[in-house]
């Protein structure tokens, strides 16, 4: 007589709690509870012996007849994103060829062969069946079993994290974090392991200090691009700035007023910029990073690179090192970025115009390139660091803008217009100097995101300028997306195509949550009427308009924001999302706010008060008719960040934040990539903060959500509240309040860090996510900080940026 052999599913499940959601479990008992005494002593088994929870119950059918009996196991439920283990059994020592087919349903990968397979639930809208037999050989023919899964919608698949001020990276339970490459790490042969003690040169060949925003571009096995590898590719990560004090023995030396020693300005230097660095998966999401790779590179301020665009070979260009205005170096203050369908990268260069000294010159400068210096704030007696005053070398004396010379081909005056691009690097071809993308306008670029491609249509670029009282802009292509072009072997000269010939527009946002695209074009844009002390401003051509897209902004009345940062895009709706990180009581009075940038309150920090928008917000649109070329559009405010302890539910908390999801200053912003279940159907978004106001309470964070669309809460009027209990009415658009199925904390950063940039492997079961400048107020004897060595348990150290590699332990899509 056979024996029959049955056995469950896992969908590797480690504990998870779906708070205000009904557990799954209860919905597959109620659904099986006739077979239930059937599995009961079953379940305990299996959970023992893969440490998962089984939601199963038992559903057997036997095809064939006499001889062997199999079993594919017991119908499951699970929810998208999860890994999924399917063993099949047979009672006869004599069947062959076991092996499982999917039969119907969404289509699926699976893993592995013969009895044992896996795959990952795929993205669904509801409750969706799949079918799956289990089939083995022997002398009588072939003998199958069915059995389904139910695939219900996607969840966030975890225990919100608690806030907390550690000094490691917190993430939920069941997950696992590894850290990658560090500020210092060598990216090539030869160069030695980083000392981390102040010693250490040759920044050129190692990575750059305050690693922000970052981005996997696959790579197959013969070392080509491979947009759906997961297991090897080239990790870009823009270097932003730098923890100055770190860097060199005993700190920097007069790095306030100069003269500063040119070993050390070198290595500031080239501490900034940008790294591609090789990184490979040796197994089971166990991850590693190449030293000598044949791809890994860094794209430093010296860095020779080329202008395209409508600017380029202007007279804005023109210094003694590019009498042509057609070529440049380098690129710094690299904050977000960008991907392109055909495979590069778009790097931004926001907070660069305080590394110019420039004073003392105004007699030498024409009206207009005063007013223009100061709109862009490249008005420091000394510059950032004091880099101009390391030496005569070119590579020092070019910080120095001063108009010194007969005409600007003798001196430097005009290398800030060099500067406040978007940069197009091609990470597979070292070979290719970058190109600076005049058509996207001169500003503090933030990030360059794409928005929804459709072929037949234009391509659009969303840009944000980082800055208090700045614009949100969006930059559209002459010529129609053509999907031929994202597989090129010409990458940069599809970013020709695409970027150097288009409209650059700013955005107004209206009171009744519409809004209007305005065309920075010369000829329709004004004059910019005369603003404080600054006379009226002229533009006298479009390269003029490109070069001072700012003043551009001004004149055609674009509405000022509470800091445009970065800019993500719903791949499922096309709706675009912006942060607006925060603003004070100078930028956002009670008197200042408007529809789009609604708040002025005070969130008390200890005995000091922040009065004006110091949590900030999130706002999001949708194009008219879904076309990227629309001049139209409608919006609301997605979330506004508040300390839901404390903060007015009324008129402050107005997204009903709890203790599991509240944050401040949002800034880094990406929705999962569309190769898997978390970029589909609708897609989970992650939210990184950048925050001062909040830090008595915790450290940084990086929340999970999964939003709804534009319109989906609606119009409210808020009581603000400003310094002396006076106060003002406000109309705004609000979208749904968040609730733990749709925003939960999933990661608390160490101490005095900032959580920069945000990316997946394709397959979306391995997450990177950058730390950026860790122990910022500290100095060389007395660290406030010791991450990464304290990811480990160690105490001691100069902290450093890192990258780290996040996990689930069970293998499924990281946040489901």
């Amino acid at each position: 007589m056979s024996t029959e052999v049955t056995r469950g599913y896992t969908d590797g499940d480690v504990d998870t709690n779906f708070t205000d959601n009904r557990h799954l479990n209860s919905i597959v008992s109620e659904r099986y509870s006739r077979r239930g005494t059937l599995i009961g002593g079953f379940k305990t088994t299996v959970a023992a012996l893969l440490g998962t929870s089984l939601l199963a119950a038992c559903d057997e059918d036997v095809f064939g007849g006499g001889g062997t009996t199999v079993s594919a196991g017991d119908d499951a439920a699970t929810t998208t994103g999860r890994l999924v283990t399917l063993t099949g059994t047979a009672t006869s020592t004599t069947a062959k060829a076991p092996s499982w087919s999917q039969v119907s349903g969404t289509p699926v990968d699976l893993i592995g062969s013969g009895s044992t397979v896996s795959f990952i639930a795929p993205a669904v809208s509801t409750a969706t069946d799949l079918v799956f037999r289990f089939q083995v050989s022997d002398i009588l023919g072939t003998k199958a079993d069915e059995t389904t899964v139910t695939v219900s919608p996607a969840v966030l698949g975890f225990n919100a994290v608690a806030k907390n001020l550690d000094d490691i990276v917190t993430v939920p339970a069941g997950y696992s974090v590894t850290v990658m490459t560090r500020l210092g790490d060598p990216i090539a042969a030869g160069v030695a392991t980083y000392a981390n003690d102040g010693t250490d040169t040759n920044f050129a060949q190692r990575i750059g200090d305050h690693g922000d925003a970052l981005y996997w571009y696959g790579l197959s096995p013969t070392g080509t691009r491979d947009d759906n590898s997961s297991v090897r590719g080239l990790m870009v990560q823009n270097h932003e700035n730098l923890n100055v004090q770190y860097l060199h023995p005993n700190g920097p030396t007069n790095v306030s007023s100069g003269p500063r020693p040119a070993a050390e300005a070198i290595k500031e230097i080239e501490a900034h910029g940008v790294s591609v660095t090789e990184y490979r998966d040796t197994g089971n999401r166990t991850w590693t990073w190449v030293q000598d790779g044949a791809f890994n590179r860094r794209i430093t301020p010296n860095t020779p690179n080329e202008f395209h665009g409508p600017v380029r070979g202007s007279d804005f260009l023109k210094t003694v090192a590019s009498t042509d205005g057609t070529a440049g170096r380098g690129t710094i203050n690299n904050c977000s970025n960008g991907h392109t369908l055909w495979g590069t990268n778009l790097t931004c260069e926001e907070n660069w115009a305080g590394y110019f000294l420039r004073s003392g010159d105004d007699g030498a400068r024409t009206p207009r390139e005063l007013t223009a210096l100061r709109r862009y704030g490249v008005t420091s007696s000394t510059g950032n660091y004091a880099w101009a005053s390391a030496g005569s070398d070119p590579m020092f004396r070019r910080w120095d803008a001063r108009a010194s010379g007969a005409s600007a081909l003798a001196d430097y005056r005009n290398e800030p217009n060099q500067f406040g691009w978007v940069v197009e690097i091609d990470p597979y071809d070292p070979t290719k100097a970058p190109r600076k993308r005049t058509a996207l306008g001169r500003m503090g670029h933030e990030g360059a995101w794409p928005g929804k491609l459709t072929a037949g249509k234009k391509f659009a670029v969303y840009l944000g300028d980082d800055s208090r009282r700045e614009y949100f802009y969006k930059f559209v292509s002459a010529t129609d997306w053509d999907p031929n072009d994202a597989q090129a072997t010409d990458r940069l000269a599809v970013g020709d195509k695409y970027l150097d010939n288009g409209t650059l527009y700013a955005a107004k946002f209206n009171a009744d949550g519409t809004g209007a695209w305005l065309p920075l074009v010369f000829g329709s844009v004004p004059n910019r009427p005369v603003t404080g002390a600054e006379p009226e401003y002229v533009f006298a051509s479009q390269v003029d308009i490109l070069v001072n897209a700012r003043l551009a902004a001004d004149a055609v009345g674009a509405t000022p924001m509470d800091r445009p940062e970065w800019t993500a895009t719903n791949n499922a709706t096309g709706e675009i999302y912006l942060t607006l990180t925060n603003n004070n009581a100078a930028g956002r009075p009670l008197t200042g706010t408007d529809a789009a940038n609604p708040r002025h309150f005070n969130d008390p920090k200890g005995a000091s008060n922040q009065f004006g928008n110091p949590n900030g917000h999130i706002i999001r649109l949708r194009e008219n008719g879904d076309d990227p070329a629309a001049t139209g559009f409608a919006w609301d405010i997605y979330l506004f960040g508040a300390d839901s302890a404390e903060a007015d539910p009324n008129n402050v908390n107005l997204s009903g934040l709890t203790a599991d999801n509240d944050f401040s200053s949002p800034d880094g912003l990406w929705f999962s990539r569309p190769q898997n279940p978390a970029g589909l159907v609708k897609p989970l978004l992650w939210i990184q903060t950048d925050d001062g106001a909040f830090t008595d309470r915790t450290n940084n964070q990086m929340l999970a959500a999964l939003p709804g669309t534009v319109g989906d809460g609606g119009a409210k009027t808020i009581t603000n509240v400003g310094t002396g209990g006076a106060t003002a009415t406000q109309a705004t658009r609000v979208g749904a309040a968040a609730t733990p199925a749709t925003l939960k904390r999933f990661l608390v950063g160490p101490k005095e860090c900032e959580l920069t940039g945000v990316d997946t492997t394709p397959d979306g079961r391995t997450l990177f996510v950058g730390i950026q400048h860790p122990g910022e107020n500290g100095d060389p004897t007395a660290p406030s900080s010791h991450w990464p060595q304290s990811q480990g348990g160690t105490a001691s150290g100069r902290p450093r940026s890192a990258i780290v590699a996040i996990t689930r332990d069970d293998g499924g899509v990281v946040g489901l």
